[in-house]
């Protein structure tokens, strides 16, 4: 079976989210995602503290999928350097990860 990934991005903001995401899922680059609006971010940018409101994007996708994603997602991202982090999912229910391998097949 492909191996199932869980991919954390950060956006500005709702509308650019939701247009990323749903660019991704309409390829098939991913199954899905969850945006989770107005969360608070602190960071380092630059050597300047930063703190903003942000807006947090879960991607469900598979290794497979994965490159081509990622580089889309890249492309596309208003930021200089956008968050991409791939977490491996070591479980699941079985549906709902042949269900998220039939969505992302890159």
């Amino acid at each position: 079976m492909t191996e199932a990934l869980v991919v954390l991005c950060t956006f500005p903001d709702e509308e650019k989210a939701r247009q990323i995401g749903t660019h991704l899922v309409e390829r098939q680059y991913a199954a899905c995602i969850n945006i989770f609006p107005g969360v608070e971010s602190i960071y380092r940018w630059q050597g300047k503290l930063c703190r903003e409101r942000e807006v947090v994007v879960v991607i469900k996708t598979t290794r497979q999928a994965f490159a081509v994603m990622s580089r889309e997602l890249a492309s596309l991202h208003p930021f200089d350097e956008p968050e991409i982090i791939a977490l491996p999912v070591v479980d699941g229910s079985a549906g709902y990860l042949a269900w998220l391998t039939d969505g992302a097949r890159g």
